[in-house]
């Protein structure tokens, strides 16, 4: 049997790649993890976490202005930048030093430095080289812009969070959920928030009534959206830059953002010293049990770019070691995974869209409602909220639901769960809401609409 320095060589420190060496070594394996950046990943530094702040920071303008209406009088708010920053910087500083602390009382080495596979049971970080019975790739994503005149000049959603100034206008380019809720977020921060997307709605794959009724809501709070619109390019001026449109338009702007994808972070780690595959979009390709084409290593999350959640990258880490070190299946089911968009208002969905349900199913049933929340009614806000359930009419099953309205994402978690038990329509239908709450409509949708 064959000396390894490891039984495990992780890279990455995100949140697959913690998990999984974390949970290795608490059942004994000897783990080592390798990460260049900052422990935690995207999510913990330049996505999930960060940009949940900034959308509550931002939807305090609303609150304020409705708090009028419920008889409170308030002098004009004043919103400090730099506050905000330092305050999510000390809240990723202590989250970092969590992460940091879970791995060396699970017993993993850390390496703070970049690792690259040299060939099938070894890796090099900082020119030396370790050895180890399998290796766990787990280096996630990074930002994609395209190639073209001026695109130097773009910042990604990464720079958008240490922004030293925060900019009196934006253009954001994207059609995926990081563009439309950084739209959202400056907005609702103050800025004069203008949103392009090539195609004709944004959020694909997301149920196309939802999206809709997201930008309606996202118009009428004042965001600026060019839809089958393109960028031709970006010219640097004294006091900002100009953007072209492909239609002639210019927009004058202080800042231009561009979230238009993310690509595998695949480069530099020596895939080809063992010939491991990858896709078109430059994702490792690994099989049910997250082995790749060379038998020791394996790849879990958004370098596999499969459905890039946080949630989904810890099942894979827990699914991994329990069928490495535990002679487990615990198979990940990729089929109603929730998710949410922090736009303003939250759009958040689980299971089927319309139009992937009809494919898959051929006849369904669909109910939808939108409404003026209560809160809402004794305010100038005239935001409304939208529900949408899809039942598949052969068991009764209800096979997709959909929101826009505030915390969309804390309703549908739980719907979440009904949907995973089976949950059919009459179960819905015979379940009390709670009154007056808009989750309430979830139990209450009588007639279909199709």
């Amino acid at each position: 049997m064959a000396n390894y320095d490891y039984d495990l060589f992780t890279i990455g420190g995100g949140s697959g790649g913690v998990r999984a060496a974390r949970f290795a070594a608490n059942l004994g394996v000897k783990v080592a993890l390798a990460e260049e950046r900052y422990l935690g990943g995207t999510c913990v530094n330049v996505g999930c976490i960060p940009k949940k702040l900034f959308s509550y920071a931002s939807h305090f303008s609303e609150e304020f202005a409705d708090a009028e209406g419920f008889g409170w009088k308030l002098e004009k708010p004043q919103f400090n930048w730099q506050t905000l920053i330092a305050n999510k910087d000390r809240e990723i500083k202590r989250l970092n030093g969590i992460y940091e602390q879970l791995l060396k009382n699970s017993g993993v080495t850390i390496f703070s430095e970049h690792a690259e596979i040299i060939d099938e049971h070894t890796v090099e970080v900082a020119n030396i080289r370790y050895t180890a019975e399998k290796i766990l790739i787990a280096t996630g994503g990074w930002p994609y812009v395209p190639d073209f005149p001026g695109s130097e000049y773009a910042i990604t959603s990464n720079e958008a969070f240490y922004l030293k100034e925060l900019p009196a206008s934006i253009v954001i380019v994207g059609g995926g959920y990081i563009a439309v809720e950084f739209a959202g977020i400056f907005n609702g921060l103050g800025c004069e928030a203008h949103q392009i997307y090539r195609g004709p709605m944004f959020l694909r794959g997301f149920d196309l009534d939802a999206a809709k009724f997201l930008a309606a809501q996202m118009e009428g709070k004042g965001i600026d959206l060019r839809l089958n619109s393109e960028v031709s390019s970006i010219k640097k001026v004294d006091d900002g830059y100009q953007v072209l449109l492909d239609s002639g338009e210019r927009i004058d702007t202080d800042l231009v953002m561009y979230a238009t994808g993310r690509t595998p972070m695949t480069d530099g780690l020596g895939l080809e010293a063992c010939g491991i595959l990858v896709d078109s979009n430059n994702a490792i390709i690994v099989d049910r049990n997250y082995r790749t084409n060379c038998s020791s290593i394996y790849a879990i999350g958004d370098v596999t770019n499969r459905i890039n959640l946080t949630p989904v990258a810890l099942a894979e880490g827990m699914a991994l070691v329990a069928h490495l070190y535990q002679k487990a299946e615990k198979s990940v089911s990729y089929e109603y995974i929730p998710c949410a968009v922090f736009s303003n208002p939250n759009l958040a969905s689980v299971g089927y869209d319309e139009e992937s349900a009809r494919q898959k199913f051929g006849e369904i049933i669909v109910y939808q409602s939108s409404f003026r929340a209560l809160k809402h009614t004794l305010t100038d806000n005239d935001e409304k909220t939208f529900m949408k359930l899809i039942v598949n009419p052969k068991n009764d099953k209800v096979i997709g639901a959909h929101m826009v309205g505030p915390d969309a994402g804390e309703s549908v978690q739980g719907i979440a769960i009904a949907l995973k038990a089976g949950a059919t329509k009459k179960i819905f239908d015979q379940t009390i809401g709670i009154h007056p709450t808009s989750g309430e409509e979830w139990v209450t949708m009588r007639e279909p609409t199709i």
